[in-house]
């Protein structure tokens, strides 16, 4: 009865009625483009922004449907789940064993946690959630800026190895040389390399989804893999420039094939979403879509992104830019004076020793930064809520108009 009720405020009417036009159901008198464009729209009116209480039923429904799904897949792998399962109590067992292997043990936990937070990152960032979380502005990239900050500053690289504790400081001992460009970029490799690599992992599903339609000659239920389809059938009338700039990138994956997908992977390039379909959709090989993202995000796109971060916030860079705040008209002054106490306060982080306690000044731009970080947290939240409930939505819909057909 609860299910009726929400389809029935989904849909405007009570439930159990249909709606009429000249004595025939509506849904026999709109065309498919008009049935199609009309369930569209009303799954996008279904945001807990307009419908609270109805997308987050929708969406409490299609999380246990997925879990149900997810179970099933599990038992249909059960030898590989069972050997997971026995490894992971073997591992347990020698992490809480005492002896001279713990210091062996207590280094891989630190490593394979601080590379799991990276990879999480990545997938966060390009797998389809709804919307994107852009962790590279709000986690890596200001990573790679402190790091750069703290070894111009030091004098050196040679603070803890990552994770790093609360606070980044500067070694006691002084060190001998300038900071190198290189040393920087070796510095923050491994985090920078396993976000790429998240990133390409979350890139995945898009492929497989459209090479299991291809195979099996199945209409998939994804709204991207449809504008797909209709993109190549419209492929010679194309006159918009976005859609004209999917079709080269498709046709450069289709023709050139494994250096085709890296050169797309190794560019900050928006239209990639479209690689994982076309490679999928042109039954590309695995090894093949997923080795060129891997080596064009983990390795040449992410190498590119650090010397940028770190150019821009090197020492004399970051000294330029401060001194030209100052020189913008009426609020130059004033926003320049808050930039440099911020610099300041972060450079004596850097410096304090032991037993002195970390300087705590809370400075309006880092309050500013961490308000920004949870505002966009909480909007890809949302965002999952929202596209999980229209999910469900789609399966109402789907199953009605199935329903219809029988009848």
């Amino acid at each position: 009865m609860a299910e009726s009720g929400a389809e029935g405020d989904l849909h405007q009417r009570r439930p159990g009625a249909k709606e009429q036009h000249n004595g025939q159901p509506i849904e026999s008198v709109l065309s498919v483009d008009e049935r199609k464009q009309r369930d569209r729209e009303e799954r996008q009116n279904l945001v807990l922004w307009r419908k609270p209480l109805l997308t987050l039923h929708y969406f409490f429904l299609e999380l246990l449907i997925t879990i149900k799904e997810w179970i099933c897949r599990l038992w249909q792998q059960r030898q590989t789940a069972f050997g997971l399962l026995v490894l992971f109590i073997l591992l347990s067992i020698a992490y809480r064993i005492e002896g001279t292997h713990q210091k062996y043990v207590r280094y891989m936990e630190k490593k394979v946690l601080w590379c799991a937070y990276w990879v999480g990152l990545g997938v966060l960032s390009s797998v389809g959630l709804g919307t994107g979380l852009h962790t590279f502005l709000l986690y890596l990239g200001p990573h790679i800026a402190s790091v750069t900050l703290a070894a111009y500053e030091c004098g050196s690289v040679d603070f803890p190895e990552p994770p790093y504790p609360d606070q980044i400081i500067c070694p006691q001992e002084g060190v001998a040389g300038s900071v190198s460009l290189w040393t920087i970029i070796s510095k923050v490799r491994l985090e920078a390399c396993m976000w790429g690599a998240g990133t390409a992992i979350g890139e995945l599903p898009p492929y497989f989804m459209a090479r299991a339609a291809r195979l099996s000659g199945a209409d998939p239920d994804d709204e991207d893999y449809q504008e797909f389809e209709e993109m190549l059938d419209q492929a010679e009338s194309a006159q918009d420039f976005a859609t004209k700039a999917k079709l080269a990138v498709q046709k450069l994956i289709q023709r050139v094939g494994f250096f085709g997908i890296l050169a797309c992977a190794s560019i900050p390039n928006p239209l990639f979403d479209l690689a994982g379909i076309t490679c999928g959709h042109f039954l590309v090989p695995f090894w093949t879509f997923f080795g060129a993202t891997l080596i064009g995000k983990a390795v040449i796109k992410m190498h590119i992104q650090k010397l940028f971060v770190i150019i821009t916030f090197s020492k004399h860079i970051v000294e330029q830019m401060v001194s030209l705040i100052g020189v913008v008209p009426v609020l130059g002054a004033a926003l320049q004076k808050p930039f440099r106490e911020y610099l300041q306060a972060q450079k004596a982080k850097l410096h304090h020793r032991g037993g002195e306690g970390i300087p705590n000044e809370e400075n309006w731009l880092s309050w500013l930064f961490e308000k920004i970080v949870v505002i966009m947290v909480c909007f890809f939240v949302c965002s999952i809520v929202n596209s999980m409930a229209q999910s469900y939505a789609k399966r109402k819909q789907q199953e009605k108009y199935a329903e219809g057909k029988m009848e």
